[in-house]
């Protein structure tokens, strides 16, 4: 019996140390969360108390801080999207800074002086999203719609698309997503729609009437 709780607890080490090569927080978090559960069974089931009470603990911090992300991805005094240009310092820096990963998840995407929009998503004070678009008429076709990797599960790019006063403001009762971009569409009010002949289907979302 010892053998297979040493087994469990080199499970539970090795599951807090993959939680550590976790980019994005709230998988980090979770992963770790299960590393800690397991290693807290492990140190009661050998009477390991200072380092059950460890592993309680940091259980414990962990949920904490899981259920504070889930409750504040919807909350607009979390995040914020602030209206910019696209050459704007901060933006450049954005593609410089992230520029392989964006052309890699938008491959039609150039750059930044093909767009006529650009909006920068805040958590706080931490950018973790650049949303840039083209307009043609009144609607807006998305270059990118870009998440820096931690923030990615909790999806800060709805905020751009809830601020349907900045788009209309703009003209835009439309906004298209681009081709081969992320599908999490469908979650934040767009509808999938049919794109041109071989290509892959495209998300819409219709806005109030300019």
């Amino acid at each position: 019996m010892g053998g297979a709780w040493e087994i469990i607890g080199w499970i539970g080490s090795g599951i807090i140390v993959l939680s550590m090569l976790q980019q994005r927080i709230t998988r980090l978090r979770l992963v770790n969360l299960v590393g800690c559960l397991v290693s807290l069974a492990y140190s009661v089931a050998i009477g390991a108390w200072p380092l059950a009470g460890l592993n309680a603990a940091l259980s414990a911090i962990q949920i904490y801080h899981l259920i504070k992300l889930w409750r504040t991805r919807d909350d607009a005094r979390v995040y914020q999207t602030l209206t910019t240009s696209p050459g704007a310092e901060i933006v450049v820096y954005l593609l410089e800074r992230h520029g392989s990963e964006i052309r890699s998840l938008f491959p039609a995407f150039r750059e930044a002086a093909h767009s006529d929009h650009a909006f920068v998503v805040m958590n706080r004070d931490e950018v973790v999203g650049l949303v840039l678009a083209s307009q043609e008429g009144d609607v807006a076709e998305l270059d990118v719609d870009y998440v820096t990797p931690p923030y990615r599960d909790l999806t800060p790019g709805r905020f751009v698309f809830s601020r349907t006063s900045a788009w209309t403001e703009l003209g835009v009762t439309r906004v298209r997503s681009a081709v081969g971009g992320p599908d999490y569409y469908e979650n934040i009010g767009f509808t999938k729609v049919s794109g041109a002949l071989g290509e892959e289907p495209r998300y819409e979302r219709r806005l109030a009437e300019a």
